[in-house]
């Protein structure tokens, strides 16, 4: 029996992790692949108060390696259900079944893909799926945004400021994201839309090159040189797992307000798993902290 159950050992889980065990509540984190979530794709972090330079992979190994120097116990195991029964809850995995007093959910959302070949190879090398990131990175080249939502549309926007022309690529002949924000883009001198078009092939030496864009109406392949490509097509919010318990938004992820408490007593969502307006590193840590701390409350009063 744990006090504490988390799942997912990203920035969230792991921050999670530890303001529990400064609680001095027992914890268990439960990690399907590896530690550190998406930001261990990111070649170079400049947006975290007081490390103004880190990759990715370091800025997870030290709050992975300072949970479990403060005890946290982190088994790589993948959840498939959550049962809860009242003031206890039992979390399963493949190979076996914890309990605990408190589930805090932290998996997260995956980007979704293109689909294209290469395109894991290429992430931080050309490929982006966050430009308040790794927009920095990409000042006066040629960048391309993939999407026609409010998150491309204001990718756009941001990387408009930085690169030197921004290609807009949107499947259909208009987009779905704020018309004021079209009409935004359209103003800027450095911004090129492609319509009813798709990105088919990706064009690379040990960085991105280019790409291949497939006019849908025609058939038409047509070449254009890049820099970087920034794809904004949505997220597919990691929910498996407890989708029948926990109540979720229209696009899957789970309600929650900033307490990060759930419909279920007992379980707190933390990170990109919870609906809310931005998801960024500095984010996932702080719902990390506002879960862990709610969850030794509730415990607190069992």
């Amino acid at each position: 029996m744990y006090d504490i159950i988390i799942i997912g050992a990203g920035p969230a889980g792991l921050t999670a992790a530890i303001y529990a065990r400064r609680a001095g509540k027992s914890v268990l984190v439960l990690e399907a692949l590896s530690y550190g979530g998406q930001i261990i794709n990111t070649p170079d972090i400049e947006n975290y108060p007081a490390a103004a330079h880190i990759s990715g992979f370091e800025f997870a190994t030290r709050i992975y390696e300072q949970a479990t120097a403060l005890g946290a116990e982190i088994v790589f195991e993948k959840t498939e259900a959550i049962r809860d029964d009242g003031s206890e809850k039992t979390v399963v995995t493949a190979e076996k079944e914890y309990k605990c007093k408190a589930v805090i959910i932290a998996t997260g959302s995956a980007n979704r893909k293109l689909g294209l070949e290469n395109e894991g190879s290429l992430v931080g090398r050309g490929i982006s799926y966050c430009a308040t990131c790794d927009g920095a990175f990409y000042k006066k080249k040629t960048v391309a945004v993939v999407g026609g939502g409010n998150t491309a549309l204001e990718d756009a926007l941001y990387l408009a400021d930085i690169a030197e022309t921004v290609y807009i690529i949107h499947r259909r002949d208009s987009f779905r994201g704020d018309e004021a924000t079209v009409s935004a883009l359209k103003e800027r001198d450095n911004v090129k839309f492609i319509y009813n078009s798709t990105v088919t092939k990706l064009n690379a030496d040990k960085r991105l090159t280019g790409i291949e864009v497939t006019d849908k109406n025609t058939g038409e392949v047509s070449s254009v040189m890049l820099d970087g490509l920034f794809v904004a097509v949505g997220r597919t919010p990691e929910n498996q797992s407890f989708s029948d318990i926990i109540t979720l938004d229209e696009g899957g992820y789970i309600k929650s307000g900033e307490d990060c408490v759930t419909n279920v007593p007992g379980i707190f969502a933390a990170g990109d798993i919870r609906a809310k307006n931005i998801r960024q590193l500095v984010t996932a840590a702080a719902d990390g902290a506002v879960a862990a701390t709610g969850a030794v409350k509730y415990i607190d009063t069992l």
